[in-house]
């Protein structure tokens, strides 16, 4: 039994879309072109939720901003399946009508119509009429296919298949010609038996106007005369070639995409795929749209490196002195890159490592990548992925889109026209999500060696090997990395440059090169060691180089600039070094200040050892002791880790009352104000601990701490200290503030081994496992503390 519209009880909330000069029936698929900005964002809202829309009419389809008495109550609730944002703007949606429905009320019409719909059910109607119904329009409909031969058989077929009157009333409505107003009157029919009614009068109304238009214009052709049809044809054939040129013979160009296919190495399915494609252009017309289609899709493969890779040198040693001209320090990246090396000269054949360079900006992380492609004798690519947040900018677009096209791998690979290139992916972390998709779990596939080798980009639809690609990652942190992603890269640190890296660094690589760009001589200008070294600590605060190559290059625009003033009053070519005076003229005064000795021995005032993303730093803290009531005051912009660790020192030194000769009320007596100065920058880390106590324990004792004497190391509220991290930093900002003598964590001893000889020199490294060890080395206490057991 079928239905006539009745209204459900239940209710939705759904977006609105208002319609001008289209009908959307239930059960029919409609591709929409939506312009304005209200129904724009109403499908956004849409694709965030459920997907569903509601469709209704304009009653006048001239208003281009309609308000809520300008829209019909009835309408369909759609599903959007799919939806395209064009380069104008316009969003191209594909969706698919569901049940009839009314609106029951506007809930808000600003920034999108939302509103309040109430489903319709059908009720049931007799058997035998709705089989009688289901026979006459069928029958109407293959009619009228007989006469129009653009009706596809698909069609014919879904339509002879369907037994229920009402959905097939409004599939019949839906892809008959009617006009936008009978088709609105049928949309608004929700009893079956009156639409099925009406529809079976219009269709029997339209095929007679279809059968007399055929019968006019057959007699119109008639009675053109061949010669005058020939003369016209022939002259449309002359212009169409006069305005796209020379038209080579299709049958020609068919034969010359044959021989290509023949002489072009690639997979089977990928040649077997082409030959397909091949098949069915020869069966096209050769203007329409489909045939430039496939045309496309066959160029693609026709060009793509399938089996054609550069040669390699596996010369280790050679490989090595590239890496060492580019690049001064970053041992480990080179040293696995030529392990790698070492490795593909034994087997011949080994899959492309994952390798993925995490540091700070400026260390030279691209540049890494550039050198590996140049001492492997490989091609190099690289694709930027910040900011992407679209899944096809990996895999592509299906070939049923307008304008589609393979992704940014398979294109870089046509570009490089090499199947084994060094492959830069380029701020891997930076990647983000929205509705279309998630392009690092595309990245999955690309970068799993165990499943590169069959890579399926949407477009080309047939699998390619990427297993022959070195594929190199970059990124500034790991956090941000999903973990399905990072588990399929082998990650290398790049810690920040010292400064005695940053001045080899300027001497051999940026000051030449700057000279160069700004057509300067390098005996031109000289930069000594000293001020080299001014503009690194004065003028700079980074992990890398960027910022210094910048002031050496102003510095070396004003020189040219000088030179070129002073080139036609003097023949001689001058020479100019860079000084003091110098830096200060052109750089300005100072920018920045680094952490110095103090000028004598202090009571509460330590030197702690501090890591920033820029390289090590001197961190000063300072505590006083007032009359009061035992509060603790902790200030300086220091975050939650160093508030916990300030907490934890106050509390060990609570415990260790009696042994340090203080009051066992002295908590009750006094208040204890704790700071670290320069309050602007952030602190945080755990690694101020023992610096912290040191503090607090001279403050009460009265006790001069010395001056020279630096400290790092996490504390528990036992007093244990625990390791830190950046040690080599921290190391490199003591020498260079002048601190003689640094505590340090007994567990980082291990951790000497990757800090360079030229850091230590001039430095006396003091390990502590417990606090005790730091209180005899800094206060010099004179009885003997026993240790907490652990």
């Amino acid at each position: 039994m079928f239905s006539i519209g009745r209204p459900q009880r239940n209710t939705h909330i759904l977006p609105l879309l208002p319609l001008r000069d289209i009908v959307v029936f239930p059960h029919a698929v409609v591709p929409l072109f939506v312009g304005r900005k209200k129904s724009s964002e109403a499908l956004m809202q849409a694709m965030k939720t459920n997907k569903l829309v509601f469709m209704a009419t304009q009653n006048k389809t001239e208003i281009d901003i309609p308000k809520e008495q300008d829209i019909s109550k009835l309408g369909t609730v759609a599903k959007i399946l799919q939806m395209v944002k064009l380069p104008d703007g316009t969003m191209k949606t594909l969706v698919e009508g569901l049940y009839r429905a009314q609106i029951v009320r506007f809930i808000q019409s600003d920034p999108i119509f939302e509103i309040e719909v109430e489903p319709f059910r059908e009720l049931e109607i007799n058997q035998q009429k709705a089989e009688a119904m289901i026979r006459a329009m069928i029958d109407k409909f293959e009619k009228y296919a007989q006469k129009n031969k653009t009706v596809s058989l698909d069609l014919l077929k879904t339509i002879s298949t369907t037994n229920n009157p009402s959905k097939l009333s409004d599939m019949l409505a839906a892809h008959f010609p009617f006009k936008y107003k009978d088709k609105k009157e049928l949309l608004h029919l929700f009893n079956p038996e009156e639409r099925i009614d009406t529809l079976l009068k219009k269709m029997t109304t339209e095929a007679d106007i279809f059968e007399m238009e055929k019968k006019i214009k057959g007699r119109v052709q008639k009675q053109i005369h061949t010669n005058q049809r020939n003369f016209y044809l022939n002259e449309q054939m002359r212009a169409i070639k006069k305005e796209m040129g020379h038209d080579p013979d299709i049958k020609d160009e068919y034969k010359d995409l044959e021989k290509k296919l023949k002489r072009k190495k690639m997979s089977k399915e990928a040649s077997s795929k082409a030959r397909q494609e091949l098949q069915k252009l020869k069966l096209m017309q050769s203007m329409s749209p489909e045939a430039t289609v496939i045309r496309n899709y066959i160029d693609w493969l026709l060009d793509l490196p399938w089996y054609h890779k550069s040669k390699f040198k596996l010369d280790v040693d050679r490989s090595e002195e590239i890496l060492n001209q580019d690049h001064y320090a970053l041992e480990k990246p080179k040293e696995r890159i030529l392990e790698y090396l070492s490795v593909l000269s034994l087997v011949k054949r080994v899959r492309g490592p994952i390798l993925c360079l995490v540091g700070p900006p400026g260390v030279g992380k691209t540049s890494l990548a550039k050198s590996v492609a140049r001492a492997t004798n490989r091609e190099f690519v690289r694709l930027s992925l910040g900011g992407v947040r679209d899944e096809a900018e990996i895999r592509g677009h299906r070939r049923t889109y307008i304008g589609a096209m393979p992704g940014k791998i398979i294109q870089s690979l046509k570009k490089v026209k090499v199947n084994n290139p060094v492959f830069c992916l380029d701020e891997v972390d930076k990647m983000s999500m929205d509705f279309r998709g998630d392009p690092s779990s595309a990245l999955l596939e690309v970068l799993d060696p165990e499943q590169n080798n069959t890579f399926n980009d949407h477009y080309l639809d047939v699998d390619y090997d990427l297993s022959d690609i070195m594929f190199i990652t970059t990124a500034n942190t790991l956090h941000d990395i999903p973990l399905p992603l990072k588990d399929r890269m082998e990650v290398i640190r790049l810690s920040g440059y010292t400064e005695h890296e940053k001045q080899h660094i300027a001497t051999d690589f940026l000051i030449p090169r700057q000279c160069k760009q700004n057509g300067l001589e390098e005996k031109q200008i000289t930069f000594s060691k000293e001020i080299i070294l001014s503009i690194i600590r004065n003028y700079t605060r980074e992990a890398g180089v960027r910022n210094l190559e910048r002031q050496i290059a102003a510095i070396c625009r004003k020189v040219a600039r000088e030179y070129v003033t002073r080139a036609s009053e003097e023949k001689d070519i001058f020479s100019i070094t860079v000084d003091e005076d110098l830096l200060n003229k052109h750089l300005g005064p100072y920018q920045y200040r680094y952490g110095q000795i103090e000028s004598k021995d202090q009571i509460g005032l330590v030197t702690g050892l501090a890591w920033t993303q820029y390289g090590g730093e001197l961190l000063y803290i300072e505590t006083v002791i007032m009359p009061g009531k035992g509060k603790l005051q902790i200030t300086g912009k220091l975050g939650e880790v160093m508030k916990e660790s300030a907490q934890a020192a106050y509390s060990y030194v609570r415990s260790r009352t009696e042994m340090l000769g203080l009051d066992n009320d002295f908590y009750e007596k006094y208040d204890i104000h704790l700071h670290v100065p320069e309050g602007s920058i952030p602190k945080d880390g755990p690694s101020a601990g023992i610096t912290m106590c040191v503090s607090i324990i001279s403050a009460l004792l009265k006790k001069k701490v010395p001056k020279d004497i630096g400290m790092t190391g996490e504390i528990t509220l036992r007093g244990r200290v625990l390791p830190i991290g950046g040690l080599k930093e921290k190391i490199l900002a003591a020498n260079r503030g002048g601190i003689n003598r640094i505590i340090l964590p007994e567990d980082n001893r291990k951790d000497l081994q990757d800090i360079p000889d030229v850091i230590l020199e001039g430095v006396e490294l003091i390990w502590a496992e417990h606090m005790d060890d730091v209180l005899k080395t800094t206060l010099v206490m004179e009885i003997n503390l026993p240790k907490e057991e652990d």
